[in-house]
């Protein structure tokens, strides 16, 4: 009996010896799965934190560009809101430009009938072109008395236009001046010139303020015919006087008025 006692505890012991090392070996894998369980998760926590993070900077880059867009959006109604500033004041311009015309046409009408005068509108530019043979002799600057008469009446209709600067230019055509006048007037040069200022020393004495007039000579550069007729001579000989906006002058001539 002691001898099958012993042997069941025998039995027994290595059962349990054999038992135990099943279990060890059952652990182990049991803490390797649940470590590589836990490196995934890792991983995946760091994935979705990389993930929120590139979230958040593209939220970032559209408030940026968002916020761009409606600078943009501001800029462009601002340039808008210009443009069509401009285009009022533009329409306007050109309304008050064109009564303005009618208004020197009405009040010239009887000398634009007998052609001794002509009125033109050039963008912002009005103009009164004085036929030559009715202010001057051939060659001489000096006003004749018909000459005095209509230009009175020019003079007349320029007082009223006080925002524009008046503009008179001498215009002679290619034929040099006669040799018995050249001691007086070398070249057309100088009586171009001299024949404008005569005109606005005139349009001075009949009240038109002397600060708002530039007198100049073109001579024979500035034709609006051929000179090679006699028509077309007698066209480029006449006195030019041009309403221009101060602004354009100051641009013109690079002062302040």
């Amino acid at each position: 009996m002691n001898r099958h006692l012993r042997y069941f505890i025998v039995v027994l012991a290595v059962g349990l010896i054999m038992t135990g090392c099943v279990s060890s070996g059952k652990f182990k894998k049991m803490e390797a799965d649940k470590n590589q369980e836990i490196a995934a998760l890792q991983k995946d926590k760091a994935t979705l934190e990389q993930q929120k993070a590139d979230v958040e900077k593209q939220k970032t880059d559209l408030e940026q560009q968002k916020g761009t867009l409606e600078q943009q959006k501001a800029a462009t109604q601002q340039q808008v809101m210009t443009l069509e500033q401009q285009k009022a004041a533009l329409l306007a311009s050109s309304q008050q430009q064109q009564k303005q015309y009618e208004a020197l046409v009405q009040g010239l009408s009887k000398e634009v009938e007998k052609g001794q005068l002509q009125v033109r509108q050039y963008k912002n530019m009005l103009a009164v072109d004085l036929a030559e043979q009715i202010f001057f002799d051939s060659g001489r600057a000096t006003l004749k008395k018909e000459g005095k008469e209509v230009l009175k009446k020019v003079g007349d209709a320029l007082k009223g236009y006080e925002n524009k600067i008046i503009r008179v230019v001498g215009h002679t055509d290619n034929v040099p001046v006669a040799k018995s006048l050249q001691a007086t007037f070398p070249t057309n040069w100088e009586l171009s010139v001299a024949r404008a200022t005569n005109v606005v020393r005139y349009l001075q004495e009949v009240g038109v303020p002397p600060e708002r007039m530039v007198p100049s000579g073109r001579a024979q550069y500035d034709p609006v015919a051929s000179n090679d007729t006699p028509e077309g001579r007698q066209k480029n000989r006449r006195i030019e006087i041009m309403l221009l906006d101060k602004s354009l002058m100051t641009e013109m001539t690079g002062t302040s008025n």
